[in-house]
């Protein structure tokens, strides 16, 4: 996650979860959104219904300001935005005759670019902000217990379960990525769409709110280092279709903050 860093030398204290009026909630509309897409993904059994209940009352929590039931629904349309095919038009074709019908195919592996197993980036979507208490690596640490926990309950198979656990540790520092993990580079490319996203000015004052308890200039200290870092790097993002769509312009919103910050 991206705030991980956004705090100075306290970053480590538990957020001030009464320095401003809760903002947690959502309208229906993305709830029920948010429902039909765990359904699709886990299924409708009682316990899956029950699990889905609880993750969205935890990322709905009142001391939440970035980090809600808005940010997953946005992770969950990255992580799409990333494994769909772009389709271009066609040119319209004549009328064939019609031929005799042949024998139906099996059907064939999805070739979907960057998958590996979707699923699990999309559960990993769920849980890797379930538990926020403002403690880096120590939330993410705890949503994977979360996830390890709860999922065999909804049906997924263990496999499913470890490498959603694993995906989720991941968010907790995106640099220890390895190479060709296709999975992780989905998820944390699109944890890190937000840096690149018109309410990026939105973003950087949701994720100050939530450290509140971080003196500015502190947190301005932290903030800026974290800003560095990033822009250091040779590129924000993993995959090809993240860096064409996002690359830019995260680098434009992130170096737009470093200067605020650094003029205070």
């Amino acid at each position: 996650m991206i705030d991980e860093s956004a705090a100075g030398p306290e970053r480590g204290g538990a957020p001030a979860h009464d320095a401003a009026p809760a903002r947690g909630g959502v309208d229906d509309g993305l709830r029920a959104e948010l429902v039909r897409g765990w359904v699709a993904l886990v299924g409708d059994t009682p316990a899956a219904l029950a699990q889905g209940a609880e993750l969205i009352t935890r990322w709905a929590e009142p001391h939440r300001r970035y980090h809600t039931l808005t940010h997953l629904a946005a992770v969950l349309t990255a992580i799409d935005d990333l494994t769909t095919e772009p389709t271009e038009p066609t040119e319209p074709t004549e009328p064939t005759e019609p031929t005799e019908p042949t024998e139906p195919t099996e059907p064939t592996e999805p070739t979907v670019p960057g998958e590996g197993d979707l699923a699990a980036v999309r559960l990993a979507a769920w849980f890797h902000d379930a538990i926020y208490d403002g403690r880096p690596g120590w939330d993410e640490e705890r949503s994977a217990q979360l996830a390890q926990a709860r999922l065999p309950r909804c049906g997924v198979p263990t496999g499913g379960v470890a490498e959603t656990a694993r995906l989720v540790r991941l968010t907790a520092a995106h640099d220890t990525l390895r190479p060709g993990d296709r999975d992780g580079a989905i998820l944390c490319d699109a944890d890190l769409a937000v840096l690149a996203g018109p309410g990026y000015d939105a973003y950087a004052r949701a994720i100050r709110q939530e450290y509140a308890h971080v003196p500015d200039a502190a947190f301005a200290e932290g903030r800026s280092a974290v800003l560095r870092r990033l822009l250091a790097t040779p590129a924000l993002y993993r995959t090809p279709r993240a860096r064409d769509l996002w690359e830019e312009r995260a680098r434009a919103n992130m170096t737009a903050e470093l200067r605020t910050l650094q003029d205070g």
